[in-house]
C-alpha cells in the first residue's frame, strides 16, 4: 500500500506552512491527488520533491534551478543528467558563497578599523578631560 500524507503530516514534518506547500503545488512543483472531499493527499513521490524544493531552497537556489534539477530525474532515470545539472548549479552557488564570505571578511576588518579609531578618539578626548 502506498503511504500518504496530508497537508497537516507534510507542514509538521518540515516545519513549514501549509500555505508555503500549497505555494509550491500552486507552482507545479508536486502534484497531490484529492479525496472525495477535496482534501490534498501527498504521494510519497510529493514529500521527496518536497525534501529536495526545501533543501535547495536552504542552499540558495532559485526555485526554477530547483525544479531544473529534480525535472531532470524524470527525463533520464539513470540520474546522469540530474547530477550534471546539479553539479554546475552547485559549483557556481559555492562561488558565490566565497564571494559573499569576502564581502563580509571586507566589511568586518573595515569595522574593525573604524572601531580602533573610534577607540583611539575616545582615549584622546578622556585625556583631555583629565587636563
Amino acid at each position: 500500500m502506498n503511504q500518504t500524507y496530508s497537508i497537516s503530516d507534510l507542514a509538521r514534518e518540515f516545519d513549514i506552512s501549509t500555505r508555503t506547500i500549497r505555494y509550491y503545488e500552486e507552482r507545479g512543483l508536486i502534484h497531490p491527488d484529492r479525496t472525495e472531499g477535496g482534501q490534498r493527499v501527498y504521494s510519497r513521490k510529493d514529500r521527496t520533491r518536497l525534501r529536495l524544493i526545501l533543501r535547495g531552497k536552504r542552499f540558495g537556489f532559485s526555485l526554477d534551478e530547483i525544479v531544473e534539477m529534480i525535472d531532470m530525474f524524470d527525463q533520464d532515470r539513470s540520474g546522469r543528467k540530474q547530477l550534471v545539472v546539479t553539479i554546475d548549479y552547485g559549483k557556481k552557488k559555492i562561488g558565490e558563497v566565497e564571494e559573499k564570505i569576502q564581502d563580509m571578511m571586507a566589511l568586518k576588518k573595515e569595522m574593525e578599523d573604524l572601531l580602533e579609531d573610534f577607540e583611539k578618539r575616545l582615549d584622546q578626548l578622556r585625556g583631555r578631560n583629565k587636563l
